[in-house]
């Protein structure tokens, strides 16, 4: 039986979602489209009669601006709203920047799918001689982490993602959880699905097929020891969720460009 509600979300289209570039740990605000996303998703859940205690988010922006578009449009704008880096997007390394369209034709479409969805597959780290590199580890928001700037990662492996998400997970949004708020999760595509393979114990080869389009969340029904006691719902038109899932998954193949 369902005891706890918990609402995931991955934030709004992004401007480099838009280009089709790997974003990670590069701070990009929403595109308007993402704009609209997270007002649309908002209404819905407004509509549904959501009611949040707790929202918790990472330290990028487009995963802010998400959780108060979200809440602006349900009225909440008085509700909580807790940030940090352990719900960050994966860290993609040397990919930063890249466009995955163009990886697909260097490197083939199955490389590039290995390095976005797999478990335990990690992409080249990235180093000071990348263009972003400073943009990264000079941004004054990492010296609010609960470890040291410099051990901060290079590179993840979505295995690595939920390494350091989990503690935060347990020590933090746990409890909250288990005092019977209803909390919505608003983040990335990356530390989602991570926490899904967590929570719905997903096997590491099928989490290679989980995809969450943005802008639409995710309602996870769990019971008193917080397991799924159904599947995921993914809440709206379910015709456009699964266009979307498509598009999602059609950004790491060669001809994305043309779509």
């Amino acid at each position: 039986m369902s005891k706890y509600k918990l609402l995931l979300l991955r934030h709004g289209e992004g401007a480099w979602n838009k280009e089709n570039r790997f974003c990670s740990w590069v701070d990009q605000k929403l595109s308007e489209n993402g704009v609209v996303e997270a007002r649309e998703c908002g209404r819905l859940l407004k509509e549904q009669g959501y009611q949040f205690d707790q929202v918790f988010t990472s330290i990028l922006s487009r995963s802010i601006q998400t959780a108060w578009l979200v809440l602006e449009a349900m009225g909440q704008e008085w509700v909580p709203v807790t940030k940090s880096w352990r719900l960050n997007e994966r860290h993609y390394g040397a990919l930063i920047g890249l466009n995955r369209a163009e990886m697909a034709l260097n490197h083939g479409e199955e490389q590039v799918k290995l390095w976005r969805r797999s478990y335990d597959i990690t992409p080249p780290p990235i180093d000071e001689s990348h263009p972003y590199y400073a943009e990264i580890y000079n941004d004054c928001r990492y010296s609010t982490c609960d470890v040291p700037k410099e051990e901060l990662p290079k590179t993840e492996s979505l295995k690595e993602v939920l390494d350091r998400l989990l503690p935060y997970w347990n020590d933090v949004i746990v409890p909250v959880i288990k005092s019977g708020q209803t909390v919505l999760i608003s983040a990335h595509g990356n530390s989602c699905r991570a926490l899904l393979k967590h929570l719905e114990d997903i096997s590491e080869t099928d989490i290679v097929n989980v995809t969450l389009p943005t802008g639409v969340p995710v309602l996870l029904e769990l019971d008193e020891d917080l397991r799924p006691v159904k599947p995921r719902q993914l809440l709206g038109d379910q015709a456009k969720i699964q266009a979307a899932i498509k598009k999602v998954e059609d950004q790491g193949k060669a001809n994305a460009q043309n779509k």
